[in-house]
């Protein structure tokens, strides 16, 4: 199923011999809304981390490094996929950028061996009265986080 406004973007790698260069974002892309932060989060294997939802800012998340599950829960009353869950797999081998609206719940695991970084660039910088957090095994939203799916 698909969440409105959370989106996906293909991004380019040039890689060689010596390595890579990983696009991110461009000020010139038409989907980049802006930078108020950029931070980077290291997950180990396995570990999830969430649930958490932004009242206002909007983010657009990449990796880097392994390999993410991303799971969003659409909680908003008055959008056509209010219930619906998107999970999307994204990382070294589906290097992409997702980016989410404000007012959804998110919660992400690391699906590769080892760990992943997820680099994120926020819309605003951080400010904890912005944003809400709630337990995995909340039943506010029913994702069962114990079916451990790995890639």
């Amino acid at each position: 199923m698909l969440v409105n406004d959370v989106k996906l973007f293909p991004l380019k790698k040039i890689i060689d011999e010596r390595g890579a260069v990983m696009h991110m974002l461009r000020s010139d892309q038409p989907h980049f809304q802006g930078c108020g932060e950029i931070y980077f989060s290291l997950v180990k294997h396995a570990v999830v981390k969430g649930w958490k939802l932004h009242k206002e800012i909007s983010q657009s998340m990449a990796v880097p490094e392994g390999t993410i599950r991303i799971v969003v829960y659409d909680p908003r009353k008055d959008s056509s996929t209010f219930g619906n869950f998107q999970v999307i797999d994204f990382g070294e081998s589906n290097y992409s950028l997702v980016q989410l609206p404000p007012n959804v719940w998110y919660a992400f695991q690391a699906v590769s061996d080892g760990h992943a970084i997820i680099t994120n660039c926020t819309t605003a910088p951080h400010r904890p009265d912005e944003s809400e957090t709630l337990p995995l095994d909340t039943p506010l939203i029913p994702f069962d986080w114990s079916k451990k799916i790995f890639i």
